[in-house]
């Protein structure tokens, strides 16, 4: 297969930046995960970004160029990732901040953006409490929450026993939380669970404690990636569909771009998540276009591909409506009246209380479409949803 180059961000922003003495640049910070074993949902991010770029650029205001600064945070670690806000922040002079995966590295930038006064639009990390760290933090992404709480709704009726098995990090405890509460309002019972270790897990003791528990379905969570494609290989196996026990959860463990390395072992899996590639909508289908034209026909955009294009997409609005002159708090203020109804996964807005993401969720099947496997829609399981996390801890 040959995959289109895109040009590393440097060269991009130096073609961005141009020449002109005149011109007015945005220093924009990105950090993301470049190298690691947890690389490969960085490249997604960083795909994303190049593609927005490259296409959105020029509907800049005349003479307002941006330039992204790249930094590799190298996984998750929260003390690095602190250290190399602290650089932007200060010897780089950046003015807007974006990407960043994992939740404890963005736990850990958002006091800094409260201190410096720098607009922090979240690409990806999940963990519900970021944006409540500082009042220059909106996220585009999602929050575990959203798809986990109506799943365990879903599966209240369709399943009587479920085991849950989440990654030991804090979206896997909120997802798990979020599922729990969804599922025993049914009437459902959780009859175990177990959490999993981050780095360098090895899914099969895990994957075989919940074979032993024989539940009805097990609801995991794991980060994306490679890992999920790893839990699909322990699941099949061990052979759990086999034994009648079926595999649920958030969108991270049938990610897009890993479908096909998955095989017919995710056949089946129910999911509830904000974006497939699948998704039929005008928006997403142009959006699926441009990325296999830039990246080649077997790479799926997933749904960090969507967090940064939309992070982008916040951004350059912000840009816009201040003409290029960036104000942190008129910033702030104009990401919370933040509307996209064109998003590739549908209508989005910043929630102005909150600051955090509402979309819609959907209720997906992996199914082969074409001879490929593919997240397919079923229904919309949630519209414009706010982060449920909230109204459920109004009094913690």
């Amino acid at each position: 297969m040959n995959f289109i180059k895109v040009a590393p961000l440097a060269v991009v922003a130096f073609a961005l930046v141009g020449a002109t003495a005149s011109a007015q640049t945005i220093k924009i910070g990105i950090i993301n995960t470049y190298s690691g074993v947890n690389a490969a949902p960085g490249d997604q991010l960083d795909k994303a970004i190049k593609l927005y770029l490259k296409l959105n650029s020029s509907k800049l205001p005349a003479g307002v160029h941006v330039e992204p600064i790249v930094r590799d945070d190298g996984g998750p670690n929260p003390a690095n990732a602190k250290r190399i806000a602290q650089e932007l922040i200060t010897r780089d002079k950046i003015q807007l901040l974006t990407g960043v995966i994992w939740t404890p590295n963005g736990a850990a930038i958002a006091p800094l953006t409260a201190e410096a006064k720098l607009p922090f639009v979240i690409g990806t990390a999940s963990g519900v409490s970021i944006p409540r760290m500082s009042p220059y933090v909106a996220r585009v992404s999602f929050t575990l929450w959203q798809s986990a709480y109506p799943l365990g709704q879903w599966a209240s009726k369709k399943f009587k026993r479920v085991y849950t098995a989440v990654s030991d990090f804090a979206p896997g405890h909120e997802a798990e939380e979020a599922f729990r509460k969804g599922f025993t309002e049914g009437g459902g019972e959780v009859i175990g669970g177990v959490r999993i270790p981050l780095a360098n897990p090895d899914f099969v003791p895990y994957v075989q404690r919940v074979k032993d528990a024989k539940p009805d379905a097990v609801f995991v969570f794991v980060p994306g990636g490679d890992q999920s494609t790893q839990v699909m290989k322990a699941y099949q196996d061990l052979g759990l569909a086999k034994a009648g026990i079926k595999l649920i959860g958030p969108g991270d463990i049938t990610t897009d771009e890993q479908l096909a390395n998955m095989g017919d072992a995710a056949l089946g899996v129910i999911t509830v998540h904000h974006y497939s590639a699948a998704g039929d909508r005008p928006a997403n289908k142009a959006y699926v276009a441009a990325w296999k034209k830039e990246y080649g026909e077997g790479l799926n955009p997933g749904f960090i591909s969507v967090g940064g294009w939309d992070a982008m997409d916040a951004i350059f609005y912000v840009i816009r409506e201040q003409k290029g002159k960036i104000d942190p708090d008129r910033t702030m203020e104009l990401l919370k009246g933040y509307k996209n109804p064109n998003s590739p996964r549908g209508p989005i807005a910043i929630d102005p209380e909150t600051r955090d993401i509402m979309q819609n969720e959907y209720l997906r099947e992996v199914r082969k479409v074409d001879g490929r496997l593919a997240n397919v829609e079923i229904e919309t399981i949630g519209t414009m949803m706010k982060d449920p996390w909230k109204e459920f801890n109004k009094k913690k």
